[in-house]
């Protein structure tokens, strides 16, 4: 087998949300008066930090604080988060992935309470050794997150790999010194994860026969 350890990003990666960001930013856009977004814009544009994409929309904090937008996009995300499912085959091929004797953890860029509530929503807490959210909403922190996480596993870093959906993904793979592969059927266009330099896939079904 390639790897001994799978890190999982969650948001766009395992779970099927990217229409529900947009939905909810549009919401905080059209009630400022901004011109709302498509899907095929986001992936354009969505970016880490989240403050930095939020003034590419137009977003102005010298008017109001991040904050306040960043905390009324959590709170329609959080209404609506039931409606969200997983991707097509994740729970398949993470239990399969389970059965072939290969660990997996989860490391994400939400808060850690949510990101706990939302795996156990979809009955997948006990196929993971370690689920690991940030400390708070912003979605700040998860650099450093990921190196207690790698610290704390008993694998060799080319043992390890971590999948997500975004460029941050990658560069939280680097700043962990392990490999890192990209779908992009989340956030992030393909076009924009293939400057990355990383093998980018278009579904889990491809990863799965990649790493497996």
């Amino acid at each position: 087998m390639k790897y001994k350890h799978i890190i999982w990003d969650w948001n766009g990666t395992l779970l099927d949300d990217c229409w529900l960001c947009v939905e909810g930013i549009n919401h905080a856009l059209d009630k400022r008066g901004l011109e709302m977004i498509t899907e095929e814009t986001y992936k354009d544009i969505f970016s880490f930090p989240v403050k930095d994409y939020y003034k590419k929309l137009g977003f102005d904090f010298s008017e109001e604080p991040f904050e306040i937008a960043g905390d009324e996009f959590v709170l329609y995300y959080e209404k609506h988060f039931n409606r969200t499912k997983l991707h097509s085959k994740c729970r398949s091929i993470i239990k399969s992935i389970f059965s072939a004797g290969i660990t997996q953890s989860i490391l994400s860029a939400g808060k850690h309470e949510f990101l706990l509530e939302w795996v156990k929503a979809h009955n997948l807490q006990n196929f993971f050794i370690k689920i690991l959210g940030i400390d708070n909403q912003y979605a700040t922190g998860k650099t450093e997150l990921g190196m207690s996480l790698i610290e704390s596993l008993s694998y060799k870093n080319n043992e390890v790999v971590l999948i997500g959906d975004t460029i941050h993904d990658s560069d939280v793979a680097k700043s962990m010194n392990i490999d890192c592969l990209l779908i992009d059927q989340g956030h992030v266009n393909n076009g924009r994860l293939q400057k990355t330099g990383r093998k980018v896939f278009s579904n889990l079904t491809e990863v799965f026969h990649f790493i497996i």
